[in-house]
C-alpha cells in the first residue's frame, strides 16, 4: 500500500493576498487532518493562481475548473497522485460555485486526488457577525475533512452526525461532527 499523504495549498489571486488564506491558518489545519486521516500533511509554500476560473456574471470561481487545474498542476511539488497515495486540497478565501447550486463551500473529485474549499462562507463576517477565528477554524476542518473524504470514495452519509453528511448552510455544517462514522471510517480506512 502507498504511503498516503495530503498536501495543502493556498489558492488565489496574484497580487491579492486576501484572496489566499494566511499559512498559520493552513498550518492548523494540517494539524487536524493529520490527526483525523492518520497520515503525513504538509503546507506547500506557493499559491496556485485561480484567476481563470472566475465567472464576470456570477462573481464567484467555479470549483470544477479549479479541480481539473489541481489534478495537472504541479507547482514546486509532485502533481497529486492517487495512485501514490497523495491528496492536495487548495484552500481559498474566495466564493466558490458550481452551476447548479448557489455556492458551495467546496468541491473534490469522487475517489480522486484533489478537492478545493473555501473560507469565504465560513467566515462569520459573511453573516455580519464579528469575527470568530474559532468558529471559522472548526468548520474549515469540518469542510476539509468532508471534501477529503469523498477523494476516498465516500459520498454523502445519511448519519447527520458523520462529517460526509450533506451541508449547505453553516448551521448545519456547525451541527455535524468532524468525525467519520464507522461505515465511512471504514471505508477511509481500507483506501489506498
Amino acid at each position: 500500500m502507498p504511503q498516503q499523504a495530503i498536501h495543502l495549498v493556498a489558492a488565489g489571486l496574484a497580487g491579492e493576498p486576501e484572496t489566499s488564506v494566511p499559512v498559520e491558518v493552513l498550518d492548523e489545519l494540517a494539524a487536524v487532518l493529520a490527526r483525523v486521516f492518520e497520515v503525513n500533511c504538509r503546507v506547500w509554500p506557493e499559491t496556485v493562481e485561480i484567476a481563470f476560473a472566475h465567472d464576470a456574471v456570477r462573481n464567484q470561481y467555479m470549483a470544477t475548473s479549479i479541480l481539473a487545474h489541481l489534478t495537472a498542476w504541479g507547482g514546486s511539488q509532485p502533481p497529486p497522485d492517487r495512485a501514490a497515495g497523495i491528496r492536495l486540497l487548495a484552500v481559498t478565501a474566495l466564493d466558490l460555485f458550481v452551476p447548479v447550486l448557489t455556492f458551495v463551500f467546496g468541491e473534490a473529485q469522487l475517489d480522486g486526488c484533489c478537492g478545493v474549499v473555501s473560507v469565504h462562507r465560513l467566515r462569520e463576517e459573511h453573516y455580519g457577525l464579528p469575527p470568530n477565528p474559532a468558529v471559522l477554524a472548526a468548520r474549515l476542518a469540518k469542510e476539509a475533512v468532508h471534501e477529503l473524504g469523498h477523494t476516498f470514495g465516500l459520498r454523502h452519509c445519511d448519519d447527520w452526525s458523520c462529517v460526509m453528511a450533506s451541508t449547505h448552510s453553516v448551521e448545519r455544517l456547525d451541527l455535524k461532527g468532524l468525525d467519520f462514522c464507522s461505515r465511512c471510517a471504514a471505508v477511509v480506512r481500507s483506501a489506498p
